[in-house]
């Protein structure tokens, strides 16, 4: 792909948005880059690609006679791909792409891309380890929070690349081929970006898009809107389950991770030497060893990944134990689903639940949460912009607070929880209405619960006195 002279407008001035004006300007292009926010908003990174790397920095409306200029837009995951200027460029034959399309096109080696509407993160991380320990050069990158084009200088035509995607990073693909590609599940999401499920489904069906039949395609058997598209893939077709025996596959059976191909079969290792909580994590397990088996890793050294690998932070991460009760962040928690399997990976050993819920709504019914939440939530901590709408939902299924922060969230909590309970930050929502992101919610979260740590052993230290 030439870039050389190129006139470029990066949409978006976020981490994606600066990797690819970085990109561009160092290859030649002449870029512009605009975000809706006023300049004096942006980040100091941002604002320095114009001395730095010679970037035009634009905000407000642009102008006709500008995007007339324009042959290529970058398009960044968090700006809607119907938004006038990449419209008005692609209508006069302009390409209008996104971050992971233009890395792609610079990459060497080979590629597994993972999507679904929760479980990437973790998926992700554990295949990059897999890879990694079985004496694999990879890379790791894309929607886990390192742009994909930052990789793409150092990738080697012998080595692998693992690239999480989200939906908004596949609605920009046009030849980006993953030649492993997972779908661990695709539920209720981003529904104040699509005008359906449906279209969010499609969005997802993507990383399947530019695969032949030397590729590998893995799909939850468990998941009814994957499981339907087997079929219709030019990829081998991997399919995985927690819930029955394949003829051909990964499953579960009883404690058990089985493989199971041309009618032999092998456990690869047990839920019991897996650290990671929940049935979910099951599924993001079975994935990973799909994925490991794809790229030639043998199943000794994937299982000895597995029963070490921990987890990453914001998800199901153990925070403290205060007086009796557990804290946990899952603040990547942040659809329906993704709040009902931290629910469902709690077991009757963590008491009681004190569920905290809130943050800016993606239109998706709390309803789902209903039966849980009677049967296991002692108190439900409400919080965000899309509070009403939770408490109208779910005010006949548990005792209701309404707060203003997280530290008040985590103080009411500690007031509301008996010994032996669990406090569970699972949000269900997006953090914009309060935070940057799910991490620095997560964050703010695990601070304020070290504070009310640091307070609890100061105050029994003087009762003990």
């Amino acid at each position: 792909m030439e870039l050389k002279g190129r006139k470029t407008l990066v949409l978006g001035a976020g981490s994606s948005g600066l990797a690819a004006a970085k990109f561009l300007s160092a290859h030649g292009a002449v870029v512009a880059l605009h975000d809706s926010k006023p300049v004096e908003e942006w980040t100091h990174d941002a604002r320095s690609l114009k001395e730095g790397f010679n970037v035009a920095l634009i905000t407000g409306e642009l102008p006709s006679w500008l995007l007339d200029q324009i042959d290529l837009v970058v398009i960044s995951p968090g700006v809607p791909t119907n938004t006038i200027p990449a419209r008005y460029v692609d209508r006069k034959d302009g390409e209008v792409i996104g971050e992971v399309e233009l890395a792609y096109r610079f990459m060497k080696g080979r590629i597994v891309g993972i999507t679904g509407s929760n479980g990437k993160t973790t998926t992700t991380t554990l295949i990059g380890e897999i890879l990694k320990n079985a004496g694999i050069k990879t890379l790791v990158g894309g929607n886990i929070g390192t742009p994909l084009l930052t990789l793409a200088e150092t990738s080697t035509d012998a080595g692998w690349t693992v690239v999480e995607l989200s939906s908004f990073q596949l609605e920009t693909i046009r030849d980006f081929r993953a030649n492993v590609a997972i779908c661990l599940n695709v539920t209720p999401n981003h529904l104040d970006r699509y005008e359906s499920f449906t279209d969010y489904a499609a969005a997802k069906h993507r990383i399947f898009l530019n695969q032949t039949t030397d590729d590998v395609a893995v799909l939850n058997a468990d998941d009814e809107i994957t499981i339907d598209w087997a079929n219709g893939l030019k990829a081998n077709v991997v399919m995985f389950s927690v819930k029955r025996d394949l003829e051909e596959g990964l499953f579960l059976r009883g404690r058990d991770l089985v493989c199971r191909s041309s009618g032999k079969e092998k456990v690869l290792t047990t839920r019991d030497r897996i650290a990671l909580r929940g049935l979910h994590n099951v599924e993001n397990v079975l994935a990973s060893i799909a994925a490991g088996l794809a790229c030639g890793v043998s199943p000794e050294s994937m299982a000895e990944t597995i029963e070490s690998f921990a987890g990453v932070e914001h998800r199901m991460e153990l925070v403290s134990e205060i007086g009796g009760v557990r804290f946990y962040n899952d603040s990547k928690a942040t659809s329906v689903d993704a709040t009902l399997k931290a629910l469902e990976a709690l077991k009757e050993d963590d008491g009681k639940i004190v569920l905290i819920l809130g943050g800016r709504g993606k239109n998706a019914p709390y309803e789902p949460l209903a039966k849980l939440i009677e049967e296991k939530v002692r108190t439900l901590i409400v919080m965000g912009d899309d509070g009403d709408n939770i408490e109208s939902q779910l005010k006949h299924y548990a005792t209701i607070w309404r707060v203003g922060s997280i530290a008040e969230a985590v103080r009411n909590a500690a007031e509301s929880a008996e010994k032996g309970d669990s406090v569970l930050l699972a949000p269900a929502c997006a953090s914009f209405d309060m935070f940057k992101s799910y991490e620095e919610r997560g964050e703010v979260f695990k601070s304020e619960v070290r504070k009310l740590e640091a307070s609890s052993v100061g105050e029994a230290a003087v009762n003990g006195k």
